[in-house]
């Protein structure tokens, strides 16, 4: 039961690369007589057309028939409400002095000078 299921899930990792597999093996031939742009080889794709179709043509098998349905069928519609702000204007205020300014200087500091100097008390 184990080996049958590490066999799926290589074959699942697997499939993807089957084309790229493919296009190194039979480079030559896909080179000369697949490729779409033979006619123009200053392109230098050589082959790669052909490899970009077959990688499409493996991507496109691998989604589920499901997942197709479920997408086609619901639809999201996105709304969107816009309500326009006020707009600001700003207008320069210029403040008028209309009084003159008190010029009367108070000191309101005070100083208390001392002479003396503390000494704290010796203890002996």
């Amino acid at each position: 039961m184990k080996r049958i299921v590490i066999i799926i899930a290589l074959a699942m990792l697997i499939k993807p690369i089957v084309p790229v597999v493919d296009y190194v093996v039979n480079y030559d031939y896909i080179s000369k007589v697949l490729c779409v742009n033979k006619a123009k080889p200053q392109m230098h794709c050589n082959g790669k057309c052909h490899l970009m179709k077959e990688l499409a043509k493996a991507a496109e098998s691998e989604k589920p028939i499901s997942s197709d349905k479920k997408d086609s069928s619901k639809q999201e519609t996105e709304l969107l409400f816009f309500l326009e702000s006020p707009k600001l204007v700003f207008q320069p205020h210029f403040f008028l002095i209309k009084s003159s300014p008190n010029y009367n200087y108070s000191n309101l500091y005070s100083h208390l000078e001392c002479y003396s100097i503390f000494h704290p008390p010796i203890f002996s």
